[in-house]
């Protein structure tokens, strides 16, 4: 299976960000995420499990810089040209606009994105 991503349906929209999706993938999720700068995932996160992400992602910055933080305190900087990996227990915000392209299991990334829905919805 392969697509454009601009082909890739679209799963949410927010001004200056755009997340496309696909599932179906073994019972994995990828997706192509153009994030802006400033843009801090913590507010849409809470009410999850330790008020962060609970659904661990795999991928690779094609452009920009995140600044990560995980339950444990620990922090670290992932920026155009890595591959990462992001345990469960994570936020974030983003320092310079991103583009990525990120892998996660499927169940995990559909209860957190309709969570994310739901916040930013209400």
């Amino acid at each position: 299976m392969h697509k454009l991503k601009e082909d890739m349906p679209v799963k949410m929209e927010a001004p200056g960000s755009t997340i496309r999706a696909m599932g179906g993938l073994g019972g994995m999720v990828i997706a192509y995420d153009e994030l802006p700068a400033g843009a801090d995932f913590t507010p849409v996160l809470e009410g999850l499990p330790d008020n962060k992400c609970p659904c661990p992602h795999w991928g690779y910055i094609l452009k920009g810089v995140m600044r990560l933080r995980y339950t444990d305190g620990k922090e670290e900087v992932v920026k155009a040209g890595e591959v990462f990996y992001m345990p469960s227990g994570h936020t974030g915000v983003v320092e310079e606009d991103v583009a990525m392209i990120e892998i996660s299991p499927e169940k995990e990334y559909n209860e957190v994105m309709e969570h994310i829905a739901s916040k930013m919805s209400g």
